[in-house]
């Protein structure tokens, strides 16, 4: 069995991925994922633990069902949660669906979905449920719409305190997550 301690981080790159020098980099979602990076490199008590370092880089351009789905896979069965950067700005792509997909029906993972576009909990609720605007978002995503139910599922506003919290919180991790539920964030 895998030693599952990693964060698997999922979002939104362009397909078919750009041949550009930016490549990836010149994606939002893209640039929250290095964030969570950042935060990490400039504190190791940050509780990110990148599933993505664990096996070696892949070229944008490498084939699909040869490399790519097989190393996403590979990095889910390391992992403890997913952590999904979902905006106006995602877009239901191919290596998405397939992350999702995979990490909930087949690895049981919960879900931490973070709203770079909410800067407080508060913001992402009305009368303490989550907005229909950030409900709105998961139509973009089919597979986390139909699938979240399905594991233990937190909505977090960008806020560094907040996803520190979130990581640390042993209900959304594999080998101690609670019941399936769609839990908008409270401390």
């Amino acid at each position: 069995m895998a030693y599952r301690n990693g964060n698997y981080t999922a979002f939104f790159v362009a397909e078919p991925f750009s041949a550009g020098a930016l490549g990836a980099h010149a994606t939002k979602d893209f640039c929250y994922y290095n964030m969570l990076r950042m935060w990490k490199g400039a504190d190791s008590s940050f509780p990110f633990n990148d599933s993505h370092d664990k096996t070696y880089n892949v070229r944008d351009n490498s084939n699909w069902d040869l490399t790519l789905k097989p190393r996403l896979r590979e990095r889910l069965n390391n992992s403890k949660n997913v952590i999904l950067f979902l905006s106006s700005n995602t877009v239901n792509s191919r290596a998405l669906r397939e992350e999702i997909d995979y990490g909930i029906n087949y690895q049981g993972l919960p879900i931490i979905v973070i709203y770079p576009e909410y800067a407080t909990k508060e913001s992402l609720l009305t009368n303490g449920s989550l907005k229909s605007a950030v409900k709105n978002l998961w139509d973009g995503l089919p597979a986390l719409r139909d699938s979240m139910i399905k594991v233990p599922t937190l909505h977090i506003p960008l806020d560094k305190n907040l996803i520190e919290q979130s990581l640390r919180n042993e209900n959304f991790m594999i080998a101690t997550k609670t019941a399936p539920k769609i839990f908008p964030y409270t401390p």
